[in-house]
């Protein structure tokens, strides 16, 4: 057996046997060759997957590692208060240099991060609360409602709207989406809101498109692709076998969908939402084209004027290099570890769901 016998991809072991089938006989040197492969071509495969497997973690691992070094000396000044002020002041860049905890930075500068962290929470809850329910419904009508050559089309557009480039989305709601609801949808949701306790929220002066409600609308508009895409992926997975039983039971469409369909899917569609609400928490340019980026409060209504701490740090960046001290690019720093907590939290919360969920049987005639 040469090399040139050898077939990319087929294993040492296929070759040994085709060969001797043939009555080849093989040279000393290929006897070698592939007792050696077979010794050691299992270890590489594992060797190679386990390093894969590593990879992410190490990754993770340093850049935590790295934005906590960064941080620590704002941390430090900051202390725990950085989690629950509001003021975000940089203090005098051009006077006098203090000291606190050993830690240089400018007089006056004192940091809270809360109108950032609310932000980020309160955009990232409203934009899943507008597009998990489209999601769901879209990929239902794709996969459940819609005609082949149909679905087909209108799936290659919900995922190609997720590859559009989130500046541009940002761009659009900042100079058509915003204006147009803030003229057309804001004043008509203002005037009917309810006196009521939470949704008196939605009252209130109602601003010129940038504020808290743009920024969720615009955030709905790019998750939806990610969750609608892989809610649709998983339908398809549903055998035809326990719908056609429920019906047969005189279930409805909407009873197989809520009672077989979904809690067939719900593990999948759990991680898909997780997708969705990652990339909402961490989205940056489009959030702070239309968020207004106002810094040290929080958004007073619905419509109200706020920023994130993803746009936030983009904001401030380039200012925070005037800082001779370092101490704004350290006070950054920690933003995006903080923001960077929220994420895991949110993952490994996620993680437990998903693994509650799953061990749990399907419902399948429930309720019959």
């Amino acid at each position: 057996m040469t090399t040139a016998d050898r077939s990319p991809g087929v294993p040492p072991a296929t070759l040994v046997l085709a060969a001797q089938r043939a009555g080849r006989k093989l040279t000393t040197t290929a006897k070698r060759a592939v007792h050696f492969l077979l010794r050691h071509e299992d270890s590489a495969w594992v060797w190679a997957a386990r390093t894969a497997a590593v990879v992410p973690l190490v990754a993770l691992v340093l850049l935590i590692t790295v934005l906590a070094w960064k941080a620590w000396p704002a941390i430090e000044v900051n202390g725990l208060g950085f989690l629950t002020h509001s003021k975000w002041d940089t203090g005098n860049l051009y006077g006098a240099v203090t000291k606190t905890h050993g830690v240089s930075h400018p007089a006056g500068a004192s940091y809270g991060a809360w109108p950032l962290i609310a932000g980020t929470l309160e955009s990232s809850g409203i934009a899943l609360v507008i597009a998990l329910p489209v999601s769901i419904g879209a990929a239902f009508a794709m996969t459940e409602r819609m005609p082949r050559a149909v679905s087909r089309v209108i799936g290659f557009f919900v995922e190609l709207l997720a590859g559009v480039p989130s500046v541009i989305i940002g761009l659009w709601g900042a100079l058509t989406l915003g204006p147009l609801l803030a003229r057309d949808v804001y004043p008509i949701i203002a005037r009917h809101a309810p006196q009521v306790p939470v949704l008196r929220y939605l009252r209130g002066p109602t601003g010129v498109g940038e504020g808290l409600l743009t920024s969720s609308v615009v955030l709905a508009l790019m998750i939806v692709p990610i969750i609608a895409a892989t809610t649709r992926d998983l339908l398809k997975q549903v055998p035809d076998l326990p719908k056609e039983g429920a019906r047969a039971l005189g279930m409805t469409d909407w009873e197989v969908a809520r009672r077989v369909t979904l809690p067939w899917v719900k593990t999948g569609v759990v991680g898909a939402t997780v997708l969705g609400l990652g990339r909402a928490l961490g989205e940056t340019m489009a959030v702070a084209m239309v968020t207004g980026v106002v810094l040290g409060s929080t958004a007073r209504n619905v419509y109200g004027t706020m920023t994130t701490i993803a746009a936030t740090i983009v904001s401030q960046l380039d200012a925070s290099f005037t800082d001779a001290t370092g101490f704004a690019v350290r006070t950054l720093a920690e933003a995006a570890l903080v923001l960077a907590v929220i994420t895991l939290l949110v993952n490994v919360g996620a993680r437990l769901l998903v693994r509650r969920s799953a061990g749990t049987a399907l419902p399948v005639g429930r309720g019959i």
